[in-house]
C-alpha cells in the first residue's frame, strides 16, 4: 500500500487548528478516561486497561484514519462483547491469563480488520440493516445495565444468563449494601443531572473526582465499599497473545471486528463535514485494524469509533485527529502520575457511569418509528433484541446478521409488480392506486411494471404475479415495463421467453419497454429481441402505449403479424 502526505491528513491541517484541537483533547479527555475504566469493568478487566485502550489505538488511528474528529478508544458495545468472550476463555477469571486472553483477542480482531480491508471487505460495514442494528443494541443495553446493577448494590451473583441473573439479582436484594448503594445512587443522580442541563460535559471526570475524594474522605473502604485498587503507575508494558488461546478466541473475534469497524464507519459519517475528505471504508479497516493491533501488544482491549466522544471534539470545535493526539496524552499522565488517586475509585461510581452512558442505546422510539413506517422491519428489530436476551451478545451478532440477511433476501425474492396507469391529462405514468381513482387504463392494453432484479431467486415469484394479472385483466396486450429493472438474469430471461409463448397461446401478445442498456444487450444476445421485432419492443411505455393507440385499439382482428 502506498501512503502519501495526505495519509495522514487527519493530523497534518495547518497550525491554525492547534488551540481548538487542544481544548476538543482535553475536553473529550475529561469524558474519555472515566468512560474507558468504566467500559473495562465491563469487560472484567483492570481499569487500567480501559487507560491503555485510550491511549495506544488512538495514537494509531490518528496516523492511520480518514475522519478528521472521530475518537478511537473502547464503546458500550465492545466491552460488553469483550466480557462475553473473556468468561468463556477464561472462566476461573485468573488476572494473568486475563491479560493474556484481552491482548489475544484485540490482536486477532485488528488481523481481521487488516485481512478485510486487503480483502476489499468495506462493504460489509452495510450488511447489518439499521433496524436489526437497533435490536441489536438495544438488547445489549439492556444487558449492560443489569450488569451493573449488582456492582451499584454492592452485591454479588453468579452470572448464568439474562433472564437468570435478574432473577439471582432480586435474590440477593436483602444484601444490599446501604453505604454503596448511596454512593452508586448519588454518582448516577449527578451523571443524568449534570447531563440533561450540560450535554457533552466533563461530567464523568467530576463524578470521579468526587467520588475519590467520597473514598479518601469518608474512608469507604472500610465501610465495605469496593474500590478499584491498585493501578501500575507506568505506560503499559509489551503483552504477547497466546496462540494456543487463539483458535478458541477466533470466533469471538469475527464478531467484535464486524462490530468494530460498523460503529466506527456509523460515528465516522455521522460526524463528517461535507467539506471534510469522504470517509472510505477500507481504510477505515486499516485504520481501526492497525489500531487494534497495537493495541493490543500494549494491552489494550477491542477497540473501534465511539459516538459519544467524537460528538465532544465536534461539538467544541475539534477539527482534526491532533484532538486524538491531546487525549491519549492525557491518558498518558494519568497512568504516569494519578493511578495511586485513582485506586480510591469506587466501583459503585463506575457501574453508574456504564449504565448512564448504555442506557442510551435503548431508543424506544426508534422501535417506534420503525413500526409505523415498516411493521416487517419492526419484527427484525424485536427479534434481534430478543436474540441478544435469549441467545446471548456474541450470538445476538449472529442473529442481527441472519435476520439482515433474510430481510434483504425477502425483498430480493419478492419484487413488486405494479400495474401501471396514466395521469389523467399528463403523459405521466404511475402505479395504480386508491389515491388516484381517475388516473387512465387502456382497453385490451395491461401494462406492469417489475422492480429490482430479476433473477432465479424470485423469477417463479413474477411469473405467477404476472400471471395473475393477465387473467384478472384479460388483455390483448401485455406490455412489460422494464424501466426499473436494472438486471435480468439467464433464468429470469428465460422465464420471459417461456411467458411469451404462454402468453401468445392464449391470445395474448407481449410488448416489451424502457429496457436499459444491459438488459437490452441480454435481450438482444438470448434472440429474443429478433423473435419480438421491433414493432413490439419501445423505447419508453409512453411510446408503445401511443403505438396500442394509432395501430391497434380500433382493429377488431388485428393482423397476424402484430401477433408474431
Amino acid at each position: 500500500m502506498r501512503w502519501s502526505p495526505r495519509a495522514i491528513q487527519g493530523i497534518t491541517p495547518s497550525i491554525g487548528t492547534l488551540r481548538p484541537d487542544l481544548i476538543a483533547g482535553l475536553t473529550a479527555a475529561a469524558v474519555v478516561l472515566p468512560k474507558a475504566m468504566a467500559y473495562a469493568t465491563v469487560a472484567g478487566l483492570p481499569v487500567s486497561v480501559g487507560l491503555y485502550t485510550a491511549f495506544v489505538p488512538m495514537i494509531i488511528y490518528a496516523f492511520l484514519g480518514t475522519s478528521r474528529v472521530l475518537s478511537v478508544s473502547s464503546t458500550t458495545t465492545l466491552a460488553i462483547l469483550t466480557a462475553t468472550e473473556l468468561s468463556l476463555a477464561v472462566p476461573d477469571g485468573d488476572a494473568g491469563r486475563l491479560i493474556t486472553a484481552t491482548a489475544t483477542l484485540t490482536v486477532l480482531t485488528g488481523l481481521l480488520l487488516i485481512a478485510a480491508s486487503a480483502l476489499r471487505l468495506g462493504f460489509v460495514a452495510n450488511f447489518i440493516s439499521t433496524p436489526v442494528l437497533t435490536g441489536f443494541k438495544a438488547g445489549i443495553g439492556l444487558v449492560i445495565v443489569f450488569d451493573q446493577l449488582p456492582k451499584l448494590l454492592g452485591v454479588h451473583i453468579v452470572k448464568e444468563g439474562f433472564f437468570r441473573d435478574i432473577l439471582a439479582l432480586f435474590q440477593h436484594l436483602p444484601d444490599t449494601s446501604g453505604v454503596t448503594l448511596a454512593v452508586g445512587g448519588t454518582a448516577l443522580v449527578l451523571l443524568v443531572f449534570m447531563e440533561r442541563l450540560w450535554p457533552h460535559s466533563p461530567a464523568p471526570l467530576a463524578v470521579v473526582g468526587a467520588g475519590i475524594l467520597a473514598s479518601w474522605s469518608f474512608g469507604l473502604t472500610s465501610q465495605g465499599v469496593a474500590v478499584v485498587g491498585h493501578i501500575p503507575q507506568a505506560l503499559p508494558s509489551l503483552t504477547l497473545p497466546d496462540i494456543d488461546l487463539a483458535r478458541q478466541l477466533l470466533p469471538g473475534a469475527i464478531g467484535i471486528a464486524l462490530m468494530s469497524f460498523t460503529e466506527t464507519i456509523a460515528a465516522g459519517r455521522a460526524f463528517a463535514k461535507q467539506a471534510e475528505p469522504p470517509i472510505r471504508p477500507n481504510r477505515e479497516l486499516v485504520a481501526t485494524g492497525a489500531a487494534n493491533l497495537f493495541g493490543g501488544f500494549f494491552g489494550a482491549m477491542p477497540s473501534g469509533g465511539g459516538t459519544s466522544q467524537s460528538a465532544v471534539v465536534r461539538a467544541v470545535g475539534g477539527q482534526t485527529q491532533k484532538a486524538s493526539m491531546v487525549t491519549a496524552a492525557v491518558s498518558a499522565a494519568t497512568m504516569l502520575a494519578l493511578a495511586p488517586l485513582l485506586s480510591l475509585l469506587p466501583q459503585a461510581v463506575l457501574a453508574a457511569i456504564v449504565i448512564v452512558y448504555s442506557v442510551g442505546l435503548i431508543q424506544p422510539r426508534e422501535f417506534l418509528h420503525i413500526r409505523r413506517v415498516r411493521r416487517m422491519e419492526f419484527r427484525w428489530a424485536l427479534a434481534a433484541f430478543l436474540g441478544v436476551l435469549v441467545f446471548g451478545t456474541l450470538q445476538g451478532i449472529v442473529v442481527a446478521i441472519i435476520l439482515s440477511l433474510i430481510g434483504l433476501s425477502s425483498q430480493a425474492a419478492n419484487p413488486r409488480i405494479h400495474v401501471i396507469g396514466r395521469k389523467r391529462g399528463e403523459d405521466v405514468l404511475r402505479p395504480a392506486s386508491p389515491r388516484h381513482p381517475d388516473d387512465e387504463t387502456f382497453e385490451g392494453l395491461l401494462i406492469l411494471r417489475p422492480e429490482g432484479r430479476l433473477f432465479f431467486v424470485n423469477v417463479q415469484h413474477v411469473a405467477d404475479g404476472i400471471r395473475a394479472r393477465v387473467l384478472q385483466a384479460r388483455p390483448r396486450v401485455l406490455m412489460l415495463d422494464l424501466s426499473r429493472v436494472f438486471d435480468i438474469e439467464y433464468s429470469a430471461l428465460q422465464m420471459m421467453v417461456e411467458s411469451e409463448r404462454n402468453l401468445a397461446a392464449q391470445g395474448v401478445v407481449l410488448w416489451l419497454a424502457g429496457l436499459n442498456p444491459d438488459v437490452l444487450d441480454y435481450v438482444r444476445a438470448s434472440g429474443f429481441a429478433e423473435r419480438l421485432g421491433a414493432n413490439r419492443m419501445f423505447a419508453t411505455a409512453q411510446s408503445g402505449i401511443r403505438h396500442y393507440q394509432d395501430v391497434v385499439a380500433n382493429m377488431a382482428d388485428p393482423p397476424m403479424n402484430w401477433r408474431h
